[in-house]
């Protein structure tokens, strides 16, 4: 679960004063799971720093604290979203969940504690 929180938050959030801005609200996740282009160039940035936008660029240093915290800043909008694409990602792109722990929660500290949370088993 912490990998999607990550992965969505790292798609479009940018950190605001209490939480983090609507830009999360307004991405398409329809888009990103029927488009598998775009999902990949998402992660490319992400995981690899390639093709960023400057929103994604900047918000991968907020990745950190969004797993950490399993999103707690995060408005409700933001957490179904995370819920949606965590379950496309467990069931459709298992790799690209593996990628993103790999990277940003190698140990797997956080993903029991973020499952619970979110109600979400992440099977890979």
């Amino acid at each position: 679960m912490k990998v999607l929180i990550a992965l969505v938050a790292s798609v479009i959030v940018a950190q605001g004063v209490d939480g983090y801005e609507e830009k999360m609200d307004k991405i398409d996740m329809e888009a990103l799971m029927q488009n598998d282009q775009l999902l990949k160039k998402h992660f490319d940035c992400i995981i690899d720093g390639k093709n960023c936008t400057p929103e994604n660029k900047d918000l991968e240093k907020y990745i950190p604290e969004i797993m950490e915290t399993c999103c707690a800043k995060c408005s409700t909008e933001q957490k179904e979203s995370i819920v949606k694409i965590t379950k496309y990602l467990t069931e459709k792109k298992p790799e690209f969940l593996k990628r993103f722990l790999d990277k940003y929660d190698p140990a797997r500290k956080s993903e029991e504690k973020c499952n619970k949370l979110f109600g979400i088993s992440l099977k890979i």
